[in-house]
């Protein structure tokens, strides 16, 4: 990956989550991480990856964060020093389940 584009990544996952935290308003037992941010390389779409703990809250939480899509955006057009800013797109992180599954397991075979 080029460094340009991890540049953009950090860029895009830094402004996210502080336009997220100030903006949305989940209940206090929620905890939201973006853990990780893929832009293409035609910086044309990024791919911006959500860690929900309780992990039954997921399917609530990306319906709010795609309804307010759009306010992100714009948002992201405004902060970033961009000639083009990528579409960005909320998807469930599923490899923090798998981890938090295995640690489960291990947790098992130690007792």
């Amino acid at each position: 990956m080029s460094n340009r584009i991890e540049r953009v990544n950090e860029l895009i996952k830094r402004e996210l989550s502080r336009i997220i935290l100030r903006e949305v308003d989940f209940s206090r037992d929620v905890l939201i991480t973006i853990t990780r941010v893929e832009t293409s390389f035609d910086l044309n779409q990024s791919k911006v990856y959500i860690s929900v703990i309780p992990q039954c809250q997921i399917s609530k939480v990306l319906r709010i964060l795609k309804r307010m899509i759009y306010n992100f955006q714009q948002k992201l057009n405004k902060r970033l020093k961009m000639k083009l800013t990528p579409k960005i797109k909320f998807i469930e992180e599923k490899e923090t389940s798998k981890a938090a599954r295995i640690e489960e397991l291990l947790e098992k075979i130690k007792l």
